[in-house]
């Protein structure tokens, strides 16, 4: 569990502002229960509704810029993709002192993904290739307006240098910073993607992926979609999965030397920033952030 603020101007919420809100947009669910879900969640506050609903309130500005998003994308995407995702059921306006847009999503069952929790790694590992390969599948043309938006995560790796570098800096005496920087500079020399922009989830992060039953059986939490860069969502594969199943991920996706490059340097990347912006407040993320640090750089020495 994060500690109660992650983010210095980040909005607070509790279960009583739910009920108002509910009160006044939704009152055919107002009376139903409603308690906070733990989660280490960054962006945004849940709340289960009665036992089939939950709340998902914006705790930040650039979490809040999201809810539009996905209440227009996940209901198309959604049939064409082979693990469950969110289903929104209503879209909440600013009120009762709450300033931004914010949803009601049908609840699904499952457990935050560990390897504990997974009963097979090579079949998660596949399943997980399955459900990316069918979302860069879906057409990213011929929809009505407006067009798919851009991922924030489909840019080249350049536009996160200063940021990474400043990161590399905060890190200092906290980890193999020279190792992690040749790393990080290696990935930037990876080719470009040159083909056309896909659909991509953009934070393939254990904490946005469900286990039930041992295996895989939802992915949530799309506010990173957009079409672009596939690399981006390699992720799991330094921040999840362990060297052999890294390789069967990899297979899997039948992924090219350049977008693998790439991927790695994403992992490296968002660790990287992450570890030192939540070190102290979200100790769940904070271990992931290592994870893909450790990961990415063993890969670096002794490629999957």
């Amino acid at each position: 569990m994060p500690a109660s603020r992650m983010h210095d101007d980040e909005v607070e919420t509790d279960a009583t502002l739910v009920r108002r809100l509910l009160t006044a947009q939704f009152p055919q669910w107002a009376e139903l229960p409603i308690a906070p879900v733990p989660s280490a969640g960054t962006d945004n506050a849940l709340y289960r509704l009665g036992e089939d609903m939950v709340v998902r309130l914006p705790r930040i500005d650039w979490a809040a810029e999201d809810v539009e998003k996905e209440q227009r994308w996940l209901p198309r995407l959604a049939p064409q993709l082979p693990l469950a995702i969110p289903a929104p059921l209503a879209q909440g306006a600013p009120g009762e002192g709450y300033p931004w847009r914010w949803s009601v999503y049908q609840w699904l069952n499952g457990e935050d993904a560990s390897v504990a929790r997974i009963t097979d790694p090579g079949q998660a590992a596949r399943d997980l290739a399955h459900f990316i390969t069918a979302l860069r599948e879906i057409a990213t043309t011929g929809w009505p307006p407006p067009e798919p938006p851009s991922a924030s995560r489909g840019v080249p790796l350049a536009t996160r240098d200063t940021e990474t570098r400043a990161a590399l800096a905060s890190l200092h005496g906290l980890l193999d910073t020279d190792a992690a920087t040749g790393a990080w500079e290696a990935a930037l020399l990876a080719p470009a993607w040159d083909g056309p922009p896909v659909w991509i989830h953009g934070d393939l992060s254990p904490l946005n992926l469900l286990v039930k039953q041992g295996r895989i059986s939802a992915v949530i939490d799309f506010g990173a979609l957009g079409i672009g860069d596939p690399a981006c969502d390699l992720i799991p594969a330094w921040n999840f999965f362990s060297a052999p199943t890294r390789r069967i991920f990899r297979a899997a996706l039948a992924v090219d030397d350049a977008t693998w490059a790439r991927g790695r340097g994403w992992a490296l990347s968002i660790g990287l920033i992450a570890l030192p912006y939540y070190q102290h407040t979200n100790l769940a993320l904070a271990s992931i952030a290592r994870r893909a640090i450790a990961e990415a750089l063993a890969d670096q020495r002794h490629p999957a």
